[in-house]
C-alpha cells in the first residue's frame, strides 16, 4: 500500500505540474504543491504560497515559512496590530522533501535553526551570513508581530510541517522532534508547538479532501420565500456557529471569501455583538442585531434543512465572528437564541456585486472595502480573459477553477505592476503587497478608469516576464533577492525600451512583452543590481526611497535631451 500510494502521489504531482505550472522545476512544483495542501484551510493564493517560499541555500531546514495574525496572512507591509484582547499569532514552517524518507538530519537543521532564530537575544543582523534573507525576513516579522503584542500575551502556535515520499517515520527521527520541541519551548514557555508529518499516503489524504461546496442550515422554523431566488429564516446560534466552523472548530474561510470587510477587533460595536450574545435578555438575539446575508448558487430546503451551494456570507462578517468566538470560549453553552439569515440565489456576477455593494453600504465602512465590485475591476477580468489571463477579482475563484498559475493574476499582484511599471513606485511596491488596496488614493491613482486597459495588461506581463527571466538566467539569486528586484528591472527596462525617463501611459500600454527579451532585462538586472548591492542589497534597502533615487538619477543623465514620450 505504501508503495501504491507513492505512485499515485508521483502520478498527481505531475499531473498537477502539466496542468497548472509547466514552467517550475519538480522541486519549485512540489514544494508548492506541500504548501498549498498544508494551507488548505487558510485558501491562500498563489502569490502568497510562493511568497513564502524561503528554500535557498541557508535556509536552516526551512523550505517555506507563513505567518498568520488571528489567521490572517501577515506579509511584508507595516506590522499590523491586533485589537483582539487575546490575538492568536501562528507561524507554520514546512520542510517539503522528495526523498522517500524522513531524515535525523533534517529535524537536527530545525532545531539548530530554532535555536537561532527564536533566541530574541540574538539579533538577526549577526545571522546573516548563516541563513538567507527570505528566512531572515519571515523571522523579523514573527519577532516584530510578537513583541508588538508581548503585552496582551498572545496565544502563539508554532506548527512545523516534514513532508516526503515516505511512509511513518523511524523511532530515532521522532525522538528529534522531542528535542526540537523542547528547545522552542525553552525559549517561549507558553507557546503550543506541533510538528507533523505527512508522508505519501498522508498527502493524499489531504489532496483528496477538497473544500465541501455544499452545506446544510438545519433552521429553527420554516423559511420564508419569496420564490425560488430568496429565503428569510431563523437559525439557532449554536447550529449557525457550525455551519461556520469545520471539524476543528476553526472558522471556514472560504465563507467569507466576497466579504468586502475585514473583521474590525474590538470595536464598540463588535463589543456590543459579544455583550449581547455573553449576557441574555428577555429578547431573542435576532431583535438585537440586523443578521447575516448569504449568496448562494443555489439553495432548497427539505422540511427544516436548508441545503445551500457555493455560500459566501457578503455580510455579517462581524455578526459571525463574534458567535464563533462567544461558542469557542463556551463549547458546552445551549443557547436556544436565534439569528436571522437571508439566503439569496443568484449565478449573475452583476447582480452579485449589486447586493455585496447594497448590503455594505447602509452603514459606515471604507470605500476602500468596496474594490472588487467596481466596474475597471469588472472590465479589467473580462478585457484580461479575452486574451488568456484570469484576474482574480473574488480571491481564488480561477485558482479554484484550476486555472494555470501563470494565467491568473490577482488584484493586488496588478496594482503592484502597475505602481512599478507605470507609477515609477517600485519601492511601494515591494514594500506594501497587500495594504496598496486600502488606499483611497492609491487606488484612484492605480486603477484609474481613466488608464487604458491595456496598460494594466501590459504592466502585469513586463513583471510576469521580469519573474521568469530571473529564475531561468539567474539561479545565483535568492528567492528575496529576486522578489526584491523584479519591480525595479520592469520598470528599468520599460524606461529603456521607451528612451525617456518617464514614458506616457499610452506608450507603456502599446509595449510588446517578446521585445523585453533576456539580453534586454540582463542589462536592467545589471544596472539595477549593482546599486542594490551599493546600499547594502537587502530587504530595507528594496523597501526605501535611496535605490529608486538613484535610478531616476541615471534616467534622467541617460535621457537629458529627452521630455516624457
Amino acid at each position: 500500500m505504501s508503495q501504491n500510494a507513492k505512485i499515485l502521489l508521483t502520478e498527481i504531482l505531475k499531473q498537477q505540474q502539466q496542468t497548472l505550472a509547466a514552467a517550475y522545476s519538480n522541486d519549485e512544483f512540489y514544494e508548492l504543491f506541500t504548501a498549498e495542501q498544508i494551507l488548505k484551510d487558510y485558501d491562500l493564493s498563489y502569490d502568497e504560497l510562493e511568497a513564502g517560499i524561503t528554500d535557498d541555500g541557508g535556509d536552516g531546514g526551512i523550505d517555506s515559512a507563513y505567518l498568520f495574525l488571528n489567521g490572517d496572512l501577515v506579509q511584508s507591509d507595516p506590522t499590523p496590530v491586533s485589537t483582539a484582547k487575546k490575538p492568536e499569532i501562528e507561524l507554520v514552517i514546512i520542510q517539503s522533501k522528495t526523498s522517500d524518507s524522513f531524515s535525523e538530519g533534517a529535524i537536527e537543521k530545525l532545531q539548530a535553526s530554532a535555536s537561532d532564530l527564536f533566541n530574541l537575544e540574538t539579533t538577526l543582523v549577526s545571522l546573516r551570513s548563516v541563513y538567507n534573507q527570505a528566512v531572515l525576513a519571515t523571522f523579523q516579522r514573527f519577532r516584530d508581530l510578537y513583541t508588538s503584542h508581548a503585552a496582551k500575551f498572545p496565544m502563539l502556535r508554532l506548527s512545523y510541517y516534514y513532508a516526503t515520499k515516505g511512509t511513518e517515520p523511524d523511532p530515532k527521527v521522532k525522538r528529534k522532534v522531542e528535542k526540537l520541541k523542547k528547545e522552542i519551548v525553552r525559549l517561549f514557555q507558553d507557546a503550543q508547538v506541533s510538528f507533523t508529518f505527512l508522508g505519501a499516503r498522508e498527502l493524499l489524504d489531504v489532496f483528496r479532501k477538497q473544500r465541501s461546496s455544499t452545506f446544510t442550515i438545519k433552521l429553527a422554523e420554516n423559511a420564508i420565500s419569496t420564490g425560488k431566488e430568496a429565503y428569510i429564516c431563523l437559525v439557532k446560534l449554536k447550529e449557525f456557529y457550525r455551519f461556520i466552523s469545520d471539524g476543528t472548530g476553526k472558522v471556514r474561510r472560504g465563507l467569507f471569501e466576497a466579504n468586502v470587510r475585514d473583521y474590525q477587533g474590538r470595536t464598540e460595536v463588535n463589543e456590543q455583538i459579544q455583550a449581547t450574545l455573553s449576557h441574555p435578555t428577555e429578547e431573542d438575539f435576532w431583535w438585537l442585531n440586523n443578521g447575516i446575508t448569504i449568496l448562494a448558487k443555489q439553495a432548497t430546503v427539505s422540511g427544516k434543512d436548508l441545503r445551500v451551494e457555493e455560500p459566501q456570507i457578503v455580510n455579517g462578517l462581524q455578526t459571525s465572528t463574534e458567535i464563533h468566538h462567544y461558542f469557542n470560549l463556551s463549547p458546552g453553552a445551549t443557547d436556544k437564541r436565534h439569528v436571522l439569515v437571508r439566503i439569496l440565489n443568484t449565478d449573475s456576477e452583476a447582480s452579485r456585486d449589486r447586493v455585496i455593494k447594497a448590503t455594505n453600504s447602509q452603514t459606515s465602512m471604507p470605500a476602500a472595502s468596496l474594490r472588487a465590485t467596481e466596474k475597471i475591476h469588472r472590465d479589467i477580468e473580462d478585457y484580461f480573459k479575452a486574451r488568456g489571463l484570469f484576474y482574480d477579482r473574488r480571491k481564488n475563484f480561477y485558482k479554484n477553477l484550476g486555472k494555470p498559475i501563470a494565467q491568473i493574476v490577482s488584484i493586488p499582484y496588478a496594482a503592484q505592476a502597475v505602481l512599478a511599471v507605470a507609477l515609477q513606485e517600485p519601492d511601494n511596491a515591494r514594500a506594501r503587497p497587500s495594504s496598496l488596496l486600502k488606499d483611497d488614493n492609491d487606488h484612484a491613482r492605480i486603477f484609474n478608469p481613466q488608464h487604458p486597459l491595456d496598460l494594466f495588461l501590459k504592466c502585469c506581463l513586463l513583471v510576469r516576464k521580469v519573474e521568469r527571466f530571473l529564475k531561468d538566467h539567474s539561479p545565483e539569486l535568492d528567492a528575496n533577492t529576486r522578489n526584491n528586484l523584479r519591480f525595479y528591472i520592469a520598470m528599468d527596462a520599460a524606461v529603456h525600451h521607451c528612451n525617456v525617463p518617464k514614458p506616457r501611459f499610452d506608450r507603456l500600454a502599446a509595449l510588446d512583452p517578446n521585445q523585453f527579451t533576456p539580453e534586454v532585462l540582463e542589462k536592467s538586472l545589471k544596472r539595477v543590481k549593482r546599486i542594490y548591492e551599493r546600499l547594502g542589497a537587502d530587504d530595507q534597502v528594496a523597501k526605501g526611497s535611496v535605490l529608486l533615487q538613484r535610478l531616476k538619477s541615471g534616467f534622467l543623465r541617460s535621457f537629458k535631451q529627452t521630455q516624457i514620450s
